[in-house]
């Protein structure tokens, strides 16, 4: 099993992975969704993010843009990172899952911005 974590607003995906209000969590077994649930955003903290993924044994984290340090701490725990989704949670994971979601390498350089993420 594979656990996939969408940066999200509710049911889509954030454009700014640190700013997000819930990671939708989604449980993957032979390439299908077989459990779907969402956690509270509990902070934005440099560094904090990526650490408390970990611990839930996310795999895979998706969002729309992220910054480069939180990218290094997700490439040193063997996470895969994608970044330049946009729309519904669940259909940017099918479309991971489908092999047609790719990273953008959509990276935030602020912290002070909302909505700047697309440059």
């Amino acid at each position: 099993m594979i656990k996939i974590a969408v940066a999200s607003e509710n049911e889509k995906v954030t454009e700014h992975f640190g700013h997000c209000i819930n990671f939708n969590i989604f449980e993957v077994e032979d390439n299908r969704i077989v459990k779907q649930y969402s956690v509270e955003n509990p902070g934005h903290k440099p560094g904090f993010l990526p650490n408390y993924l970990n611990q839930l044994g996310i795999n895979t984290i998706i969002s729309g843009g992220m910054g480069s340090g939180a990218i290094t701490i997700f490439n040193e725990k063997n996470i895969s990172v994608v970044v330049g989704a946009s729309g519904n949670a669940k259909a940017a994971v099918e479309a991971y899952l489908a092999g047609t979601l790719k990273s953008t390498g959509s990276v935030c350089h602020e912290h002070q911005h909302r909505g700047e993420c697309n440059e």
